[in-house]
């Protein structure tokens, strides 16, 4: 693609109005745009000042315009001359903001019976010779009701189940594919919804930053170890781990954290030995020291607790090697977030350690990976976490399903 696509997103109301549709509106948008594009979008009520993004609204969309619901009225009633005005005061509308845009994304108003106008208006704007490419983006249909209102299956209203032969049918799921083929055969093409962890949990910008350099989002297992790097924290240990974790196939990081025991005299040469088995067993790209990471900007970060607690957030696994501990604070807090553990049997893990995977100091470490391994098989919140990561965070949608679509139709616009 030789520039960022322009796409527009279109529907009766976007946020701060609350509603389902428009959840998936602001995530959609706000991945979109993160990811580089020019987002606009058009709607008929809300209208966020704080948001990066363009936002216009134009009353007359709205799904509680007053002229609009006085219209639907009469036409219900069989009485559909007063459609063509709005209909082309909202084309007229359509036709300014699309000039603009290479793709519009329409959630929900090709198929909704909420602003006949609006439908009709934006599948003239699809019949017209230079329009943008329109995708309609549907999450429902009144004809999913058993049974519906009978004047929808009339003139004008049946254009609400008609297929237009220039726009392009997206879904969010299987199931609703499968509805919507059954009332408008088409190549229905599913795209799932998705969440924003970033929103979700609140993460600092700078650990989304570093995330991100990480590539967090496209691994198999994510395992932090908060300590400091001195020997009795048996790290090397960690190291063999993700070794055995790497040999068995598995896309892994370790975030170590912690930096050197200032207290420590020998921790200088204990980081040395460190650095020697990462490179030894090829794991550069495995084990990252949070202490020294350096952005791709030459940004040096330093690991205040906002940021390791985000770490925590979006792991899958806290692992501590300690030969000996006074008590086991990260496994409380690893708990209070309902994080997986996998630590060393020692006196001070095994106190407060419930429900966790143990292991000796002196085990084989191919033996701990493969039995931590079968630990998160079996903890059925660690299959949902780590399913939610790989397939449904909104930017790893709008990277292998979204923008791919978008683009072989939109080649010849860009």
């Amino acid at each position: 693609m030789n520039r960022p696509l322009r796409i527009g997103i279109l529907h009766y109301s976007c946020p701060p109005i609350v509603g389902g549709v428009e959840e998936v509106i602001r995530q959609q948008a706000s991945a979109l745009n993160h990811a580089g594009h020019q987002v606009s979008i058009l709607a008929g009520m809300g209208g966020d000042s704080s948001i990066s993004y363009q936002v216009r609204i134009e009353s007359l969309l709205s799904s509680q315009n007053e002229q609009i619901n006085k219209i639907h009225k009469k036409s219900i009633k069989g009485h559909h001359t007063d459609l063509r005005q709005p209909t082309e005061m909202i084309y007229e509308l359509l036709f300014d903001w699309s000039s603009n845009q290479d793709v519009i994304l329409a959630h929900n108003v090709l198929q909704m019976s909420f602003n006949l106008p609006l439908t009709l208006a934006l599948r003239r704007l699809a019949s017209s010779k230079n329009s943008p490419a329109i995708v309609s983006w549907a999450h429902d249909s009144p004809f999913f009701n058993p049974s519906p209102q009978g004047y929808l299956n009339k003139p004008p209203w049946s254009v609400l189940k008609r297929i237009h032969p220039n726009i392009y049918y997206v879904t969010i799921s299987d199931s609703r594919k499968r509805m919507f083929e059954e009332i408008s055969p088409a190549p229905w093409k599913v795209i799932k919804n998705g969440i924003d962890p970033n929103d979700l949990f609140y993460l600092d910008p700078k650990s989304i930053k570093v995330m991100e350099e990480l590539k967090l989002l496209a691994r198999d297992l994510v395992v932090i170890q908060p300590a400091r790097i001195t020997p009795r924290k048996d790290i090397e240990l960690s190291i063999h781990i993700v070794y055995g974790f790497k040999k068995m196939g598995l896309n892994v990081l370790l975030i170590l954290t912690g930096a050197y025991d200032p207290h420590e005299k020998r921790a200088p040469a204990y980081y040395r030995r460190l650095k020697y088995w990462i490179n030894e067993l090829d794991l550069s790209n495995n084990i990252t020291f949070l202490a020294e990471y350096m952005s791709e900007g030459k940004e040096i970060l330093p690991p205040d607790r906002s940021i390791i607690r985000d770490f925590y957030l979006m792991a899958d696994l806290l692992l501590m090697t300690s030969k000996d501990e006074g008590f086991g604070l990260p496994l409380l807090e690893a708990g209070l977030l309902k994080l997986p553990i996998a630590c060393s049997a020692i006196p001070a893990f095994k106190e407060v350690g419930e429900d966790v995977c143990f292991f000796g100091l002196d085990d084989p470490p191919l033996s701990i990976s493969g039995r931590i391994f079968e630990y998160l098989n079996h903890i059925q919140t660690h299959h949902m976490f780590r399913r939610v990561m790989s397939k449904y965070i909104w930017g790893v949608i709008c990277e292998k399903e979204l923008l791919p679509f978008l683009e072989q139709f939109t080649q010849d616009r860009v």
